[in-house]
């Protein structure tokens, strides 16, 4: 019987204070250029993983007005990229502290970096990006348990079930 073993990554991210994360149930993905780059094989197994997270936080993948576009960017080189200072969201969303000021920040971004974004499609506009690279080296996107475990790693980073799943859940569970 095999083992497979979790390891997370060092992920960083970011979210808009825009954003209504506890009324999100359903999404989409947003295919972007940038990914055709990737071999077909690559990217079916990232839009396999993203796809299974989004399935267990109870999202519903719908292709007429979705709540949620998903997209999701390899990056081949070293870049920087701006980012945030932000509290943690789940400290935000106690709050939801509408007079908070973005605090920018500049993330040197490693070759290998994996960028998960979510943007809201009524705002049309991101609410939540989260970006994983291994520190011992790039991340290895030919397998499948290191795009598992990076994908993984950034999607644990965003928490939210969809509205109204655990009520779906407890009902089921009473019945």
């Amino acid at each position: 019987m095999g083992c497979f073993s979790y390891r997370e990554l060092p992920v960083e991210y970011d979210y808009s204070y825009k954003g209504r994360f506890d009324k999100y149930n359903s999404y989409d993905f947003l295919i972007q250029g940038e990914n055709q780059k990737l071999s077909t094989e690559n990217r079916s197994l990232i839009y396999g993983a993203i796809e299974s997270h989004m399935k267990f936080l109870g999202y519903k993948r719908k292709d007429n007005k979705p709540d949620l576009l998903l997209s999701f960017r390899v990056f081949a080189d070293s870049l920087n990229f701006r980012g945030y200072n932000q509290p943690r969201i789940e400290d935000w969303m106690a709050k939801k502290d509408p007079d908070l000021e973005y605090e920018r920040l500049k993330i040197g971004m490693k070759q290998g970096t994996l960028l998960i974004q979510i943007f809201d499609r009524k705002q049309k506009s991101s609410i939540w990006q989260g970006y994983a690279t291994d520190h011992y080296g790039k991340v290895n996107f030919t397998d499948l348990r290191d795009v598992n475990n990076a994908v993984k790693s950034i999607l644990n980073k965003y928490q939210f079930f969809a509205d109204g799943f655990l009520e779906e859940q407890q009902r089921a569970i009473s019945e």
